[in-house]
């Protein structure tokens, strides 16, 4: 029998085990594999509608659903936490002693925030990469009647690049509606040379902040938080003070690959652009060319090291190239044309607030030409938000 195992129950290794699972259906049926997916919490949750909440539009409640009712019935669900990864026996233990082996192994083992690497970040700042610290930021914003407000991000790479820019014009939006704008000063600090890492989006991007009546700070890296003065420090040596602070945490990867010696500290995983093939750790310099990649382990979604969004619709995008790949490794034949290699195909929406948004796509080799933001762009991620639960983890769209 093989055995497939996904780490992960997000968009990327809930999509990925469906998938894989239709296309060994027989199989399955048989006896001759079974596919397994491994969630520490058992829930599948959202993350997107984080911001929504922290805009006081959403609810936590709404953003989860029982990991088991988005599989398909010939998946079966494992619910527990992943302690270790044996390469070399291919086998995954977990914290209650259960081994599960594998044939072939899909990484969707997402990111992880680190607040605690900036000194005084939980007790100063806020941020909205979960439902807790959103509400948290809510709350902070009901309670806001004016002053300086600093939105940053303290670390690169980070989930979904367009939120902090989102929520940038949201809250501008936000603020002239309740009548405090004028008593409010709005500071974005970039840690690049402009607002957005990819130039297309930022040179749409940057004459709303203009319009808004944003102060742009680029090159701005955060160092450090003093709470007695109420200054955020840049490790350009820029200080500003805030009265109300948003930051976008340091993310890495998971622990569990760094341990397994699949990633560096990071923690974001060598992946093969295009076959998504999880590559051996080598030295600096090394060319890609003489790297080997591992021939029974993929990744996806947050967990790569690949330089696209660190989004749900990426995971979406490479979801059917892991699942063909697998399915061929296992059925003993070649990945079909189609789905043979990743493009590095992204789409995502882009909030601009007022009602109107735009649309980020592009792959490799096409950067992003964003339409001109409009109300139409708005409600599609509106009504995207609402038909996920039915689409995008059953692989229906």
């Amino acid at each position: 029998m093989k055995r497939v195992l996904v780490l992960g129950g997000g968009v990327g290794g809930t999509l990925a085990a469906n998938l894989i699972a239709r296309k060994l259906r027989r199989q399955v049926a048989r006896g001759g594999a079974v596919v397994t997916v491994v969630d520490q919490t058992g829930n599948h949750t959202y993350q997107p509608g984080f911001m929504y909440i922290a805009m006081g539009n959403e609810r936590a409640e709404s953003l989860e659903r029982p990991e088991r009712r988005l599989l398909d019935k010939e998946v079966e669900l494992v619910v527990g936490q992943v302690t270790r990864i044996d390469i070399a026996r291919r086998l995954v233990e977990l914290a209650d002693g259960m081994r599960l082996a594998y044939d072939q192994l899909v990484l969707a083992t997402g990111s992880r925030i680190l607040p605690e690497l900036v000194e005084h970040f939980d007790t100063e700042a806020h941020h909205f990469y979960s439902a807790e610290a959103a509400l948290k930021l809510r709350r902070a914003l009901d309670a806001f009647t004016g002053g300086r407000l600093v939105i940053g991000i303290a670390g690169m790479p980070y989930k979904c690049p367009p939120a902090p820019l989102e929520v940038a014009f949201l809250i501008e939006s936000e603020l002239r509606q309740r009548g405090l704008r004028d008593r409010t000063e709005i500071h974005f600090c970039s840690p690049i040379g402009r607002v957005f890492t990819i130039e297309s989006v930022s040179e749409m991007a940057a004459p709303y902040f203009d319009q808004k009546g944003i102060e742009v700070h680029t090159f701005f890296n955060v160092e450090a938080i003093d709470p007695e003065r109420k200054v955020v420090t840049s490790l350009e040596g820029e200080e500003l003070a805030y009265d109300l602070l948003i930051l976008v945490p340091p993310h890495k990867g998971a622990q569990l690959v760094t341990d397994a010696g699949l990633a560096p500290a990071s923690g974001w995983l060598p992946t093969d652009r295009h076959t998504l093939q999880v590559k051996h750790l080598m030295p600096p310099g090394t060319p890609d060319a003489e790297v080997p990649r591992f021939p029974d382990i993929y990744a996806l979604g947050d967990a790569t090291d690949l330089p696209l969004s660190k989004a749900g619709s990426t995971a979406h995008f490479e979801a059917p190239v892991v699942a063909e790949r697998v399915a061929a490794a296992v059925l003993g034949r070649e990945p079909h044309a189609r789905d043979a290699s990743y493009t590095g195909k992204v789409m995502c929406f882009f909030e601009i607030g007022d009602g109107k948004g735009t649309l980020l796509q592009f792959d490799y080799d096409h950067p992003p030409k964003p339409p001109r933001p409009n109300q139409l762009w708005h409600l599609g991620k509106i009504v995207f938000n609402k038909t996920y639960w039915m689409t995008v983890p059953r692989g229906r769209v």
